[in-house]
């Protein structure tokens, strides 16, 4: 009876352990999933797909480079060249408010990212 209740406790002992391990390995490979306020989506939709340097001359860019930039999908890149072709080049960033599609919202987000 006492052998069994030695043989229990060093099971335990031996699945905290285990235990111990599996959370240690998990703390050391995938640190950015215990970081406080992390979520996957937010991750993606917080980070522009345009780096600061890489500025964006609207005047030059096509749907494709436009679409690089935040809160720019097809439609408004495309709404973008179309209000070129047809008004001619853009004076100032804040013209884009003149697209459908963009208001003060996008246009904040854009402005470190674009020039005329």
């Amino acid at each position: 009876m006492g052998n069994e209740k030695i043989r229990i406790r060093r099971l335990y002992a031996g699945f905290a352990v285990l235990a111990c391990l599996l959370l240690l390995v998990a703390l050391l490979y995938y640190p950015p999933l215990f970081s406080f306020g992390y979520t996957p989506a937010a991750a993606s939709v917080s980070q522009p797909q345009v780096g600061v340097a890489e500025k964006i001359n609207l005047n030059t860019a096509d749907a494709e480079q436009l679409q690089t930039l935040p809160g720019i999908g097809p439609s408004r890149a495309e709404a973008i060249v179309a209000y070129r072709q047809q008004h001619g080049r853009f004076t100032s960033v804040d013209q884009l408010l003149e697209v459908k599609g963009i208001g003060e919202k996008i246009l904040a987000g854009l402005e470190d990212y674009v020039i005329v």
